[in-house]
């Protein structure tokens, strides 16, 4: 961690956020560029890298990645496999997943060897201001830094909240409605409660799990059938066996269409969807598909639900998807929807709600950018921006180089940007735009 009272007045590279994006960035500029050892900066309120991707997996006690061990944020693809050496173990089936263990040791060698213990500055960037042709940056003490440039690495975007939930007419103690963001299982003493889980990807699987472990009683709620997929999106979305096709389209919201298609919405691995059906033939987990919640009120000691049937989702989904590249839609699991969840025989009320829903990217609702649109407008299609070939900002009013990675470059990187291998890729693409003056953008 930067000490707070060392803070520069100017400095070559800003970056926002020091998540898995970030560390990739950086490790990926210094490996083309030594001299940029100490002329650039990152900012993050926690003061230390990849703090919240850290707490995410504890909270919810994630075993391991989804993602093979050749997916992280060092330049060598094999740097992983080499640590895990003396650790196969750590290593779990298929194809090499790092435990969590493993891959924050890991990220921790890859910030010592590359020398960023002191990269990080503790703070929140409030306001990015064009000055032509640089940035200020406004940070949450009052203080202020130029940049030359300025990379926003984003996050995993808002958490996405369903309607119903602002329509509760009746009072109701905040801990017993929670998005999954707001839970870690670490403090939770869950045993004899019944707990709804809203939401059919990895996410809610976990927290499934989890709650089970703790003596919960566990229905799990999706608006469609529960399916399994291995990772986020095929593996052809790596190369070009997809991204040929995906890069060629001119059409910004046919890419839109790509990505959502390839994603599909939330899925569960094969190993956590073993868990889930040996919990359901344990009877400590009951599933409900194809269903939503459209009413909830809570009645003083519980949670009284109202659903109904949403037989079309699944149907849809395969339709238009990609015909090479769509998932293997599973049978459900249990098929059976409910009109009230307290008149189930075995259950006399709910004692929470969690929302496993996932979040939504969409720049015009994010702090940073919201402000820099008012200033220099970009095409935005569906909440992502349209940015060059090198993930920068477009409009050269803006005044400075620009560049924004993560699930917001998703219309250039493609369905896989917010992942550890879009990491590598969105760096592939900025790194020669900083390292190579002949692709610098010049300003007037």
């Amino acid at each position: 961690m930067v000490d707070a009272s060392a803070l520069p007045d100017a400095i070559e590279l800003a970056i926002v956020g020091a998540g898995p994006h970030a560390l990739t960035l950086v490790a990926h500029l210094l490996q083309k560029r030594q001299a940029l050892r100490g002329r650039c900066l990152v900012f993050d309120p926690s003061g230390s890298w990849m703090r919240q991707w850290h707490h995410q997996f504890a909270a919810f006690e994630i075993p391991h990645l989804r993602s093979p061990a050749v997916h992280h944020p060092d330049p060598d693809s094999f740097a992983l496999r080499r640590f895990a050496e003396s650790r196969p173990a750590e290593l779990f089936p298929p194809y090499d997943l790092p435990g969590t263990q493993l891959f924050h040791d890991f990220c921790q060698s890859v910030i010592q060897r590359w020398q960023l213990q002191d990269c990080v500055y503790p703070a929140q960037v409030l306001r990015v201001e064009p000055l032509r042709p640089r940035f200020r940056l406004e940070l949450h003490s009052g203080e202020t830094i130029v940049a030359r440039r300025v990379v926003i690495t984003g996050g995993g975007g808002k958490p996405q909240w369903p309607a119903w939930v602002s329509q509760i007419a009746t009072p109701y103690p905040s801990d017993r409605l929670q998005h999954s963001h707001q839970i870690d299982l670490r403090k939770m003493n869950l045993r004899g409660e019944t707990i709804l889980i809203v939401g059919g990807g990895l996410t809610s699987g976990h927290l499934a799990l989890g709650a089970i472990a703790r003596g919960a009683n566990v229905i799990l709620m999706a608006r469609r059938c529960l399916y399994e997929k291995l990772f986020d999106a095929d593996p052809g979305w790596l190369g070009p066996k997809y991204l040929k096709h995906f890069w060629d389209e001119p059409t910004w919201a046919t890419r839109f269409q790509m990505i959502q298609q390839a994603r599909n919405g939330g899925s569960m691995t094969p190993a956590i969807m073993t868990q889930l059906r040996r919990a359901h033939h344990d009877g400590k987990l009951t599933f409900y598909e194809q269903c939503q919640v459209t009413e909830a009120a809570w009645l003083g000691d519980g949670w009284q639900i109202t659903c109904a049937r949403s037989l079309s989702a699944n149907a849809q989904a395969v339709e238009h998807y990609h015909p090479t590249i769509h998932p293997t839609i599973h049978e459900c699991i249990h098929s059976q929807c409910i009109e009230r969840l307290e008149h189930l025989e075995r259950l006399e009320r709910l004692d929470q709600i969690w929302l496993a829903t996932g979040t939504r990217l969409d720049m015009t609702q994010d702090l940073l950018l919201s402000q820099l649109l008012e200033q220099s407008s970009i095409e935005v299609v569906n909440g992502l921006p349209v940015l060059d070939e090198h993930l920068r900002w477009q409009p050269r009013e803006l005044a400075g180089e620009l560049f924004i990675m993560g699930g917001l470059a998703a219309l250039q990187v493609g369905p896989t940007a917010r992942n550890l291998s879009g990491a590598r890729m969105a760096s592939e693409r900025i790194v020669p735009a900083i390292t190579k003056p002949t692709l610098a953008m010049t300003f007037r």
